[in-house]
């Protein structure tokens, strides 16, 4: 399991659950989108999703807090390549990347969203998903490091003889 997790050099050979690999082709394209909106976007996400009342800040502040959006949109779009690199060239760090990304989400939730919390006109996406998505990629996680042995493919092993 150990090996798994931090194998001994990235390659492409991915072990796990087939259902945790199309599941993190769908984290991939997730993150792709969400750090594309966040840079591009002219509110940065921090109106439009996060519903941060950025036209009852001063000029300066709302300026801020878009700036902070668009470097987190920066941050999430490096994450983003790397979860693109390990879907078409090292399938191997996927179980990594799920651990990594069930504890982003698990501590926005424990840590940010409890003791630093964001005053919002609404409830943002992100606020709504932090806990089951941290379960979720946790699960896959756990896929990822189960062998992807099914019945078809079983039959094609013949038993070992003694």
């Amino acid at each position: 399991m150990i090996e798994r997790l931090f194998p001994s050099s990235f390659d492409n050979n991915y072990q796990g659950h087939r259902l945790a690999l199309w599941g993190f082709y769908v984290l991939t394209a997730l993150t792709l989108w969400r750090s594309q909106h966040h840079v591009f976007a002219p509110d940065g996400g921090a109106q439009s999703i996060a519903h941060i009342p950025l036209d009852t800040f001063s000029e300066p502040a709302a300026t801020t807090v878009i700036s902070v959006f668009s470097l987190w949109g920066l941050s999430q779009l490096i994450i983003a390549v790397l979860y693109l690199l390990a879907c078409l060239r090292y399938r191997s760090m996927i179980p990594l990347l799920y651990l990594l990304a069930a504890l982003e989400y698990f501590i926005r939730f424990a840590y940010v969203g409890q003791f630093k919390p964001i005053v919002t006109t609404g409830t943002a996406p992100g606020e709504m998903i932090n806990i089951p998505f941290a379960i979720l990629f946790l699960v896959m996680f756990l896929l990822s490091l189960r062998p992807n042995c099914s019945p078809k493919k079983a039959r094609h092993h013949p038993e070992p003889r003694e």
